[in-house]
């Protein structure tokens, strides 16, 4: 890999045979399709419009990652439009009914809205309460201490064990390797060096700004964060750990830029997981989808040339 020259705030996301990357002004979306025609979508970033509150430290971090899963589950579903199983596919009389009397723009965005919210769900359910749960099983624990020592291997083994599954699943397989290309490109781009397929092929695919070191953390920070607190109800627990999401996103957000910003032992240690996980949400990609990121980052690659600087 060749040696990085600068930290760039601009990150992506793999999507269906395509790339989302997201600059400090725009996004760009650009999808390959079957008959290998890119098809552009570029947007203004949506975060330039919040107050200035919005944007302090510990706070920006539940803001910037409610706009990233709201953008990307949007992105996701453009990118899916273009390759429908069943194009024969009628509606029902219930979707024309619902279409007709809401508009179809404003009943893919609230179904967009509502896919959010799951998104969201999901991991708080899934890395938050579940092991708060399971943990509470084991009554016959007395310490506080041991519990929530248990409860945060519980949440490690759920973290590992989720993602070590999804890699398993053929059909993100080439998801996974347009997410190899984008951190190839991003660090083809970082280097300084002219963004083509030679240049980019032959970056690491294993990036420590990835989401995936992100959520890594955000497993981390919880179970040290929970450890704080030593009620014995599991409800009460459970309602702490929803009350503190926001808390431990705005910290880990926080902990991943002043790390990104490092390149001593401490920052090694501090990515040394996220980055082993990548080797299962990356894979190589083939040089078509590297074209592909390379199209998305030029489209957001600010005009100043610190506007993008970690």
């Amino acid at each position: 890999m060749s040696e990085i020259k600068k930290r760039t705030t601009i990150g992506g996301q793999a999507l269906i045979e395509g790339i989302l990357m997201r600059g400090p002004k725009k996004t760009a979306i650009v999808v390959r399709k079957k008959n290998g025609e890119h098809v552009i979508k570029e947007e203004p970033v949506g975060t330039n419009s919040h107050a200035a509150f919005w944007k302090l430290p510990f706070i920006r971090g539940a803001v910037n990652l409610w706009d990233s899963m709201k953008y990307g589950v949007s992105a996701l579903e453009y990118s899916a439009s273009f390759f429908e199983d069943d194009e024969d596919y009628v509606p029902s009389k219930f979707e024309n009914w619902i279409y007709g009397k809401f508009g179809k723009q404003k009943v893919d965005d609230a179904m967009i809205m509502v896919a959010v919210v799951i998104g969201c769900l999901m991991p708080v359910g899934l890395f938050m309460l579940l092991p708060t749960i399971l943990a509470g099983l084991f009554s016959f624990i007395e310490s506080n201490f041991l519990k929530n020592l248990l409860e945060g291997c519980i949440r490690i083994a759920i973290f590992l064990a989720f993602v070590i599954i999804t890699s398993k699943q053929s059909d993100v397989h080439r998801t996974y390797m347009y997410h190899g290309a984008e951190h190839k490109t991003i660090f083809c781009y970082e280097a300084g060096l002219e963004l083509n397929v030679e240049n980019v092929r032959k970056q690491s695919r294993f990036h420590p700004r990835c989401g995936t070191s992100f959520m890594f953390v955000v497993v981390m920070i919880t179970t040290l964060v929970m450890s704080v607190f030593t009620w014995k109800s599991v409800w009460m627990r459970l309602l702490l750990r929803l009350a503190m999401v926001p808390v431990v996103v705005g910290i880990s957000y926080e902990i991943n830029r002043a790390v990104g910003r490092m390149d001593n032992i401490i920052s090694k240690i501090a990515t040394a997981p996220g980055l082993f996980m990548q080797r299962f949400t990356t894979v190589e990609p083939d040089d078509y989808m590297i074209e592909v990121a390379i199209d998305a980052i030029k489209r957001v690659i600010p005009e100043g040339e610190d506007e993008d600087k970690w």
